[in-house]
């Protein structure tokens, strides 16, 4: 099968002989590990900021080399073990791994898959597990986002940025909305988004300060920060007593100081949101919140904007995609006849 290998950690986005990356054509196919496994033909896999730095060896999991790199992905059962009872084989299925999604096939034990509802287009359902699974997680389970509230979306026109967007809309909150560039302040405008600040070319502060007077509101009571750096110490000038903060991540390449002293005085509660970890820590919130983002998928309440589409072949691209910073949702890379238009940008 084809497989993209990471053989050595550097740049993805390096299309010459000193790329990490490499597509084998010979990678053997994963044998059935287990009488309850599955083997899955994946048909859409999806880029994460995550799988950008772990082939640099920048993230927290580091993988021995070589390493198949990839995390959620949907795809077609292809073979089940003889214990298997939920799925069979032509069913449509949808996942997360810690490893081995750029691939045309990968195996999974039939507890970590998920049916894919049949109106429901399989590259969407692998764009939701990562992304929209991190802002369900976060803004559901952990903050608890009630109607009313206000929340603030750092870096709102990215994966995960566009899923806390989506999610916050649904759970009755009044959503304010950060991205640089005026088209990804007009998609998040057309997807109702309360206020859409430019961080380009706006006065940040000033902007969502007049926002809230006009709607009478006294702060932000919900921050939901995949970017860190200045853009987070700032927003923290807006946040109410009691305010909720969620560290998502940094994208900025800067990790960001939350002043104790201020987070006392204040009552704020700040909320690390390490997604991966809670499938050993609490697979049943992962179970749950996949299952009503599928749920809600299905339904029209939220929808999942593919930005760019590539084959396993143009993967550099693909990660240049995301370096460049010019992407409005999510980049995947598709196989077999699930190719979209190549990109909306």
């Amino acid at each position: 099968m084809e497989a993209l290998m990471c053989t050595k950690l550097g740049d993805p986005t390096v299309d010459d002989q000193n790329s990490p990356i490499v597509v084998s054509k010979a990678a053997p196919i994963p044998e059935l590990g287990s009488q309850t496994a599955v083997r899955v033909k994946v048909k859409a896999t999806s880029l994460n900021y995550a799988n950008y730095l772990q082939i640099q060896g920048k993230y927290q999991e580091k993988p021995p080399l070589p390493f198949v790199p990839g995390s959620d992905y949907a795809g077609v059962v292809d073979a089940v073990g003889p214990s298997v009872s939920k799925f069979k084989a032509g069913d449509t299925v949808c996942s997360f791994a810690a490893l081995g999604s750029f691939a045309e096939f990968i195996v999974a034990d039939q507890s970590d898959l998920f049916l894919v509802p049949e109106d429901c287009h399989l590259v969407a359902a692998a764009a939701l597990p990562v992304a929209f699974g991190t802002s369900h997680v976060a803004l559901v389970h952990r903050a608890q986002l009630q109607r009313g509230q206000v929340l603030l979306v750092l870096g709102a026109a990215g994966g995960v940025g566009l899923a806390a967007v989506q999610i916050g809309k649904v759970c009755g909150a009044t959503v304010v909305a950060v991205a640089r560039g005026l088209e990804k302040v007009e998609y998040l405008e057309s997807m109702g988004v309360d206020h859409v600040v430019d961080s380009s070319k706006e006065n940040f502060i000033a902007s969502v300060k007049e926002f809230l007077k006009a709607r009478k509101l006294e702060g932000v009571d919900v921050l939901y920060d995949p970017v860190g750096g200045k853009l987070m110490k700032d927003s923290m000038k807006l946040l109410n007593w009691g305010a909720q903060i969620l560290v998502i991540g940094f994208a900025s390449g800067e990790v960001p100081v939350i002043p104790a002293n201020i987070a006392l005085v204040k009552n704020w509660t700040v909320h690390g949101l390490y997604w991966g970890s809670h499938k050993t820590h609490r697979p049943g919130v992962l179970e749950d919140s996949l299952k009503e983002l599928l749920s809600w998928m299905s339904r029209g309440l939220i929808r999942i904007h593919i930005s760019h589409t590539y084959r396993l072949s143009e993967a550099s691209l693909a990660f240049s995609a995301i370096k460049d910073r010019k992407v409005i949702g999510k980049v995947m890379i598709v196989f077999d006849d699930v190719r979209n238009a190549r990109s909306k940008l």
